[in-house]
């Protein structure tokens, strides 16, 4: 397995283009399933996650390209089409449970096996299940998969109030995309309102879908019968932007992220703001036609520290848990104590051991992790558990006296756009070993 070595102690300076959303790019792959013209998506992220995705399409039938310098990938879901998601894709990547609402939708029958267990928590998809069978669908799970159809005579879903008992953005997504091709009205209660949704709902309409509300908690989708094909540019990542915000925060420096939107990011940048950073968005960088941006500005370490922030993890638009690791690194070299409460997933602080063997101080109760910042931490060998636990470790390493060798970083590599070539062009001393 490969891993990254890390020579800490050097400031970040320069620019990063920041990739396309995984989570964005994933369910915009499965919406493809929804027509039969041809949908080009730009700006997809190079991720073993994408890889995967593209071979369940693969698998199912769909004609998949990859073009052009962008990003650029085309789908060409003509029929016949297998309704299938086997357990040997979707047991890599619980993404996968997104075909299960376009599939249904669609062509009225799918077969999608349960996306089993995760390491940081229990994802369930009971929510999935519950508002597709108000929609008329029925349901069984048998041998570990997920058998979706119509009722005899039915030729489409049809419309429904649904009311999800938590916010899922997974289970959001599948619903909205069902609910493009259902019979009449669908209205989403209790809706996820991530940025990578609204970029979902954009996509469908630009392929004829009618939807309004997408980004708040209420979401209505008036179902059509046929849905067209399009070209569409997946939203930039900003959990990668938010990553090499507090990657540079750490180790000093002033680096502008192209692409970053900071309108996506207010919870991250407020706590960066008060811990002593200077972060800007830019609007509008000559030569770059309006992209927007974000300038990071931090001082270097032993010049002068940062101020530890506590935080609480929730659903959007609060502070994401896919950042809570990557700011406890932070934390953990900051002036003063912290609390980090982690309230979506139960076992998202398996970092924390890998931290301390770094020197960092840091103290789990339940829910609550308590960090006592410290001036410097040592290079040594740690293990990455998770995809965020690895960039948090990465970020650790970067501020760290001597050499860092992080292992099993193929989790790194299911969410981030070869994520050492960018802080290797930022100034970082960072190699990968095979």
């Amino acid at each position: 397995m490969d891993k990254l070595i890390i020579r800490g102690g050097r400031s970040l300076h320069g620019e990063v283009m920041i990739s396309g959303a995984k989570n964005a790019a994933l369910p915009e792959m499965c919406a493809t399933l929804l027509t039969e013209e041809t949908v080009n998506l730009l700006n997809v992220p190079r991720l073993q996650d994408v890889a995967t995705m593209r071979r369940l399409l693969d698998h199912m039938g769909v004609h998949t390209e990859t073009h052009g310098e962008r990003g650029g990938m085309s789908f060409y879901a003509v029929q016949p089409i297998n309704p299938e998601a086997p357990y040997e894709l979707v047991k890599t990547m619980r993404a996968s449970v997104l075909a299960l609402g376009p599939l249904l939708a669609r062509f009225g029958h799918a077969r999608v096996s349960l996306p089993g267990g995760c390491g940081i928590g229990s994802r369930p998809v009971d929510q999935h299940i519950k508002g597709l069978k108000a929609m008329g669908a029925t349901i069984v799970v048998e041998h570990g998969y997920m058998v979706a159809s119509l009722p005899a005579g039915w030729t489409r879903l049809r419309g429904a109030r649904i009311t999800t008992d938590m916010v899922t953005v997974t289970g959001t997504e599948n619903l909205l995309m069902a609910a493009t091709l259902a019979e009449g009205e669908t209205i989403l209660e209790n809706a996820a309102q991530e940025p990578e949704i609204a970029d979902l709902a954009e996509m469908l309409i630009k392929m004829g879908a009618k939807i309004d509300g997408h980004g708040s908690s209420r979401i209505r989708i008036e179902g059509v019968e046929k849905l067209h094909g399009c070209t569409h540019q997946v939203v930039a990542d900003r959990i990668e932007a938010g990553t090499f915000l507090c990657a540079v925060a750490a180790t000093g420096g002033d680096v502008l992220l192209r692409h970053g939107r900071a309108d996506h990011l207010d919870a991250v940048i407020d706590k960066l703001r008060d811990a002593g950073v200077t972060v800007t968005a830019v609007p509008d960088m000559e030569g770059t036609q309006g992209v927007p941006g974000i300038r990071v500005q931090s001082p270097v370490p032993g010049r002068e520290r940062l101020k530890a922030q506590s935080f609480r993890t929730t659903e959007y638009p609060g502070f994401p848990t896919d950042m809570q690791a990557q700011f406890m690194a932070l934390n953990c070299i900051a002036q003063g104590p912290s609390l980090v409460t982690e309230t979506i997933f139960e076992n998202r602080f398996m970092h924390v051991n890998e931290l301390v063997r770094l020197g960092a101080n840091i103290q789990i109760d339940g829910k609550v992790s308590m960090v006592e910042g410290v001036e410097k931490l040592s290079g040594a060998t740690v293990m990455a558990t998770d995809l965020r636990a690895s960039a948090c470790l990465v970020i650790a390493g970067l501020v760290a006296d001597g050499e860092t060798r992080v292992d099993r970083i193929y989790h790194l590599d299911r969410g981030y756009d070869q994520m050492e070539t960018k802080l290797r062009g930022i100034g970082a001393d960072i190699e990968r070993v095979k």
